[in-house]
């Protein structure tokens, strides 16, 4: 792949590459830094990727690898010297809002308050649930191109979305939430 061939991929993946990054990570200063490191190892790679091939699941697979790289590194320092942080999100509570008019402004703030309760719901699934919800979801890919990234079988991938959505009812349902 050549530079034009590059800057042409960037245009065209980058603000799903982003996207997903930034889901993955959980949040916008983390997911731009996965962002820049995926695109750094893409750019560092690029003689060897082939324009032709699907570069887009190879970026995905790139963000995902360093993402596990990094967290495996987090858990290793916190195993060191272990940090009391996640209680503040488990006592968390969500409420769910009644919705009036869809034209009202206070109706798109009430529906970006759901979407950001259900985007952290998400973030809360063991990574094997989570990471095939994100590809299908966010990053629009299919089926097998999900299997061909994470490695695993069709019918994998099909049972860990299964079960994730099951998770994730279960939750909706125990705060509440009944649409």
């Amino acid at each position: 792949m050549n530079h034009d061939e590059f800057e042409q991929f960037v245009l065209k993946f980058g603000k799903d590459i982003l996207r997903f990054c930034r889901m993955t990570a959980g949040d916008a200063e983390d997911g731009d830094e996965l962002y820049q490191d995926t695109m750094l190892r893409l750019l560092e790679k690029r003689k060897k990727l082939d324009a032709v091939q699907n570069t887009k699941s190879y970026a995905l697979s790139t963000s995902i690898n360093l993402w596990k790289n990094k967290k495996r590194k987090y858990a290793n320092r916190m195993r060191l010297v272990p940090i009391d942080s996640m209680e503040r999100m488990s006592d968390e509570g969500y409420e769910i809002p009644d919705y009036g008019n869809e034209s009202l402004p206070e109706h798109i703030i009430l529906q970006q308050n759901e979407a950001d309760m259900i985007q952290k719901l998400v973030a809360l699934l063991p990574e094997k649930y989570r990471m095939p919800i994100y590809l299908y979801y966010s990053a629009d890919m299919q089926i097998n191109e999900i299997s061909g990234i994470l490695g695993l079988s069709e019918s994998t991938v099909k049972s860990r979305m299964r079960r994730a959505k099951k998770m994730l009812k279960e939750k909706l349902e125990a705060i509440g939430y009944d649409r």
